[in-house]
């Protein structure tokens, strides 16, 4: 399998590319609109087709590229099913496996920082959106979040895993790139060392972050697989950059 980790530096957003080497076809995890081009570039410069794209849950800080994407190249979206996305051609389901070419995915639901966010096991990897990230893990304080029951998400589903299976998440903002799960399981600093379940709520409770400057183009947006909104403030317009420039045609 080919992997490559992309990196969206207006949102800081990790896109990650998977590729059959036996069939050519590719999957776009977590496309960033402003970078769709780039990331057909890679594509097309490893011989591959894109086939699908395929998100871990409605993002509230960057437009999704998947919409773009299937206008530009026919692939078609794949999109947790809990969220009944009518825009979505696959609705993805939990322990139920992913197949695009020869490689399988296995799609975990693990909610807590979204209702219905999803992360995906492929090949000695977990891709973990927002839910579990680098010594850290994503906010529960909007878009049906909750911290128990992101604990439980992490520790039922992501923790069970083997310890050397890589840890990559969707955003890292202070530079790393990739974990595991013996790491995130000894020093994460809101879940590791054996933490209770009431001394994360207490942590996640008292976290006092500031209200995501694009959520509210970002949600709607998402719910029709990635549209800019036409009355996006001019200060926020970097997060629709290159929507109007095609060099698809």
């Amino acid at each position: 399998m080919i992997f490559k980790q992309l990196f969206e530096p207006i949102s800081s957003t990790y896109t990650y590319l998977l590729g059959c080497t036996e069939t050519g076809q590719a999957v776009l995890v977590d496309a960033v609109l402003p970078t769709w081009q780039r990331d057909l570039s890679v594509i097309n410069a490893l011989g591959l087709t894109l086939a699908y794209t395929l998100d871990t849950h409605i993002h509230a800080d960057h437009i999704s590229a998947a919409h773009k994407l299937r206008q530009e190249t026919g692939s078609r979206i794949a999109h947790p099913a809990p969220d009944k996305l009518a825009c979505a051609d696959i609705g993805i389901e939990d322990h139920k496996p992913f197949i695009f070419g020869n490689v399988s995915i296995n799609p975990l639901h693990t909610p807590g920082h979204t209702d219905n966010h999803f992360s995906y096991v492929v090949d000695g990897r977990v891709l973990t959106g927002d839910a579990l990230l680098i010594d850290g893990c994503g906010r529960t304080d909007f878009q049906n979040g909750d911290a128990p029951t992101l604990y439980r998400s992490i520790h039922d589903q992501l923790f069970a895993l083997t310890e050397d299976t890589l840890v990559y998440p969707a955003h890292d903002y202070q530079g790393r790139h990739v974990s595991t799960i013996a790491q995130e399981k000894t020093r994460n600093p809101r879940l590791g060392g054996n933490k209770s379940l009431a001394e994360f709520v207490e942590i996640m409770a008292n976290l006092n972050l500031a209200y995501p400057k694009f959520i509210n183009y970002a949600v709607p947006g998402n719910r029709e697989c990635g549209i800019c909104l036409p009355d996006v403030p001019t200060i926020l317009q970097q997060y629709c950059d290159q929507i109007r420039d095609s060099q698809q045609g």
